[in-house]
């Protein structure tokens, strides 16, 4: 007998490219917030590259979520069409992760959790993190995108005057958010249009 599903749950994956923060600041965020479960599927190179950025052990990771899946278990729940959830959000997202997911080649939990997430027609974001693109990387991205997948590099919204990294990257963790339709307390700082100060300045047209 299934058990009943009390609350939405998110897939989380973190790989190896720069941006580790992204994945732990969801985690962190949802972990408080308490309208999610968790399940989060972290690679090696994800776990490696948060120790360099963020000082962190695995362990210290994967205490943020509810549910860990070996990132080698293809074998597990998120592995299957039929674990019913929102979403689920790569971040940061590695040239090689979108390149999986862009090909089918599912060859480990989070491009194959990817996958299942695609032809289920349930949404998937990929913070794509690399800078400059090359020519794969963005035929790449062209190919998830008509898949059904949304591309969300973690690009600064320097119209929030951000004066903080946490403000930066709180925002983008507030739209990943967004998309989800997951509640969250101050992350984003709404538009409320052009600063009426600076429309006096120019005049009208």
């Amino acid at each position: 007998m299934n058990t009943p599903v009390s609350k939405p749950r998110l897939i989380v994956a973190i790989t190896g490219a720069s941006g580790a923060v992204y994945g732990v600041r969801i985690l962190e965020q949802l972990r408080a917030s308490g309208v999610c479960e968790t399940h989060l599927v972290m690679s090696a190179s994800g776990a490696l590259t948060a120790t360099q950025e963020l000082s962190l052990k695995r362990a210290d990771i994967e205490a943020l979520a509810d549910v860990v899946h070996n990132v080698k278990d293809i074998g597990a729940t998120i592995a299957s069409g039929s674990f019913t959830c929102t979403g689920m959000v790569i971040a940061p997202c590695s040239m090689k992760t979108l390149a999986g997911i862009a090909h089918g080649f599912a060859d480990n939990l989070v491009s194959r959790a990817a996958d299942v997430i695609l032809k289920e027609r349930r949404k998937l974001v990929l913070l794509a993190r690399e800078t400059p693109l090359n020519l794969a990387h963005l035929r790449n991205m062209t190919a998830v995108t008509e898949m059904g997948a949304i591309v969300f590099p973690p690009v600064p919204a320097f119209y929030t005057q951000p004066q903080t990294l946490d403000d930066i990257v709180n925002h983008t963790v507030g739209r990943v958010l967004d998309l989800f339709s997951i509640p969250h307390a101050s992350l984003v700082k709404r538009w409320e249009g052009i600063n009426k100060l600076i429309q006096a300045d120019q005049g009208s047209d």
